[in-house]
């Protein structure tokens, strides 16, 4: 089947739509071809056969998808980001999402799509984080100076460190002292002073 024929095309939409689908609802790690497979409703061959390695899967699905993460920021704020960081460090501690971003990394300094890609991803991120921040501010639940672009590099660095590099686990204590270090958080619900 040449790389032009119609039902080749049609099984490649039907699984990239698959796996957006899935990476919106569940995250990196649904992204699996058993699971994706059964999402378009092809023989796992198939899957396998257009993405034969698990990050090669994944990375072509985040390249048209939305990231799932720091989107919609609630209050009180740092718990949110607490969840977020944390399911974040469980997502990068799966060996096919790590891969995934290392390679999307590895990629970016030679690739310029993969470098599109990157900074597309980490202004997405910092767009995020800066806008839970400023909610935060607003409310008073924080005092802050940093730039969004710090506070995310101080936030996300040292999980991807810890999970890419490391392969290591991040404890909750670690998701905390990174919070600390954006600023002073007062209990939410004080009014912001004048």
């Amino acid at each position: 089947m040449n790389a032009s024929d119609p039902r080749r095309l049609r099984s490649q939409e039907a699984i990239l739509a698959a796996a957006r689908s899935l990476l919106r609802a569940e995250g990196p790690a649904a992204v699996t071809h058993q699971r994706v497979a059964a999402r378009a409703r092809v023989g796992r061959a198939t899957v396998y056969r257009h993405w034969p390695r698990p990050e090669e899967l994944l990375l072509a699905v985040i390249s048209g998808t939305d990231m799932p993460f720091f989107a919609d920021a609630t209050r009180p704020v740092r718990p949110w980001l607490a969840g977020q960081l944390r399911r974040l460090a469980d997502e990068l501690a799966l060996p096919e999402v790590a891969a995934t971003a290392l390679t999307l990394m590895q990629g970016a300094w030679f690739d310029a799509e993969s470098a599109e890609r990157r900074d597309a991803s980490v202004g997405t991120m910092t767009t995020r984080i800066g806008a839970a921040l400023t909610l935060a501010a607003d409310a008073g639940e924080l005092r802050t100076c940093l730039d969004p672009a710090d506070a995310t590099a101080l936030l996300i660095g040292p999980l991807f460190y810890r999970t890419t590099v490391q392969a290591g686990a991040v404890p909750d204590e670690l998701i905390q002292r990174l919070l600390d270090a954006l600023g002073t958080w007062l209990p939410w619900g004080r009014p912001p002073s004048v």
